[in-house]
């Protein structure tokens, strides 16, 4: 069976930047991945790359970046008083590298802090891998037909998907 619009996909994968460093990869532990094809359960440059493959098959594929976690966005990066960080606990400090969750029009998001200067706290919205190029490495382990429950859900579930 090849891939297609409303197939679930298992597949183990390793993620690499353009620097050959591995920044994510599929594991024993974890066990191959399980998406739902066609539903943007992962970046669109992947989820094209699939479409055709069969059980069995490995392949390369490069992701840029607007096909993939977008292009880095400067307007993405905010200063904030350091105030708006204050905590009760005292052993919580603030440090260049931490990721925070804050509160953006668009509900709640993830940031790094980049910069801790004074008062003054500056933070970054960007996904930690936009602009980046996406070198995946990947190994179709199955391909089978979704199911109603998992194409109205949008999601694979089963073994490796959200539903154990």
């Amino acid at each position: 069976m090849k891939i297609a619009q409303d197939t679930v996909v298992t597949m183990h994968y390793v993620l690499k930047n353009d620097n050959g460093d591995i920044i994510d990869q599929s594991n024993e532990d974890s066990g191959p991945l399980s998406i739902l094809q066609g539903h943007g359960n992962i970046i669109p440059g992947l989820e094209e790359e699939l479409f055709g493959k069969i059980k069995g098959e490995s392949f390369s594929a490069t992701v840029e970046p607007t096909k993939g976690y977008g292009e880095y966005n400067e307007h993405m990066v905010q200063i904030v008083p350091l105030s708006g960080f204050r905590s009760d606990d005292e052993n919580e400090k603030l440090e260049t590298g931490m990721q925070v969750e804050v509160e953006t029009n668009q509900g709640r998001a993830v940031a790094l802090v980049t910069n801790i200067e004074g008062e003054e706290v500056t933070l970054d919205l960007n996904h930690p891998l936009a602009g980046e190029t996406l070198n995946f490495e990947i190994e179709i382990v199955d391909v089978r037909a979704a199911e109603e429950d998992e194409i109205s859900h949008g999601h694979a579930h089963g073994p490796h998907g959200h539903h154990h």
